[in-house]
């Protein structure tokens, strides 16, 4: 019974993953065929002529090395704005004890209800008026103060962390910064990790933060860019493709590269004997 039960879970989960699979698979054959192929069978996986040609002719026609510069640019900075901002921010609100912070608390989580429309307008005439427009200090500069989606799942992490530890760090003379720095931040390295990807990944797919406060083509990045390769090539279903693997793969390859620091960061996490 516990063989069928573990052949009936693995066969579900085999099921599952086969079926999230099959848009990736359709878009990555859909690359190495042509116009005349997708027309006639865009279902079928395996090309019938394969066609290399159509990731270089992809790159040839937009600039893919400048659009990844400027896009590794804003996701290093906004990954270091939301870690650190929303760490600190988080362990106020988690281990200073202080009047008023389960409200402060309360009114960061009430944020969340805003839809990012709402705050949109009065986002970009404070941008302006600070001098920031056009440039990626706009897009990078407002993670520098929090967000609370993140301040909420830190600060829920922290709480799980033992008391004692803290304790512990204040008898030794430690100050906020260094319980902040020597005790929490090791054992949070995979919240903090989570946090880090989440954010690396909403930067890498950010359109509207780009096309709002960005007006230099030389500083697009490349969800925006690939928008306007959209509007120039979007007859030329093969090339898009191309270019949508293109963009998609660093997203991939991050995810099976971080996969094993979860859980190796999750096993090993909490006090060691």
């Amino acid at each position: 019974m516990r063989k069928a039960s573990r052949l009936s879970l693995y066969s579900a989960l085999w099921l599952a993953s086969a079926i999230f699979s099959l848009p990736l698979l359709l878009m990555l054959s859909g690359s190495l065929k042509t116009t005349e192929q997708l027309a006639r069978n865009p279902y079928r996986l395996w090309p019938e002529n394969i066609r290399w040609e159509n990731y270089p002719v992809a790159l040839e026609s937009m600039p893919l090395l400048r659009y990844l510069g400027n896009t590794l640019i804003l996701c290093t900075g906004c990954v270091i704005g939301t870690t650190l901002s929303c760490a600190l921010i988080a362990y106020g609100l988690s281990r200073v004890r202080w009047g008023g912070r389960k409200y402060l608390f309360a009114l960061v989580v009430g944020s969340m209800l805003l839809p990012w429309h709402v705050t949109m307008i009065p986002r970009f005439v404070l941008i302006s008026e600070l001098g920031l427009y056009n440039s990626f200090w706009a897009i990078i500069g407002p993670t520098f103060l929090g967000d609370a989606f993140f301040i909420f799942l830190l600060r829920q992490f922290f709480l799980t962390l033992p008391e004692e530890l803290f304790e512990a760090g204040r008898l030794d003379g430690l100050s906020h910064f260094g319980l902040f720095w020597k005790i929490l931040i090791p054992l949070s390295k995979p919240a903090i990790a989570t946090v880090a990807l989440f954010q690396f990944v909403q930067t890498w797919n950010d359109f509207s933060g780009p096309l709002l406060y960005l007006n230099d083509p030389q500083k697009f990045p490349l969800a925006y860019g690939l928008e306007r390769f959209v509007s120039s090539y979007g007859d030329q279903t093969h090339l898009l493709l191309a270019a949508s693997v293109l963009f998609t793969l660093p997203i991939v390859v991050l995810f099976f590269l971080a996969q094993r620091t979860f859980i190796d960061g999750i096993s090993t996490t909490g006090i060691k004997n």
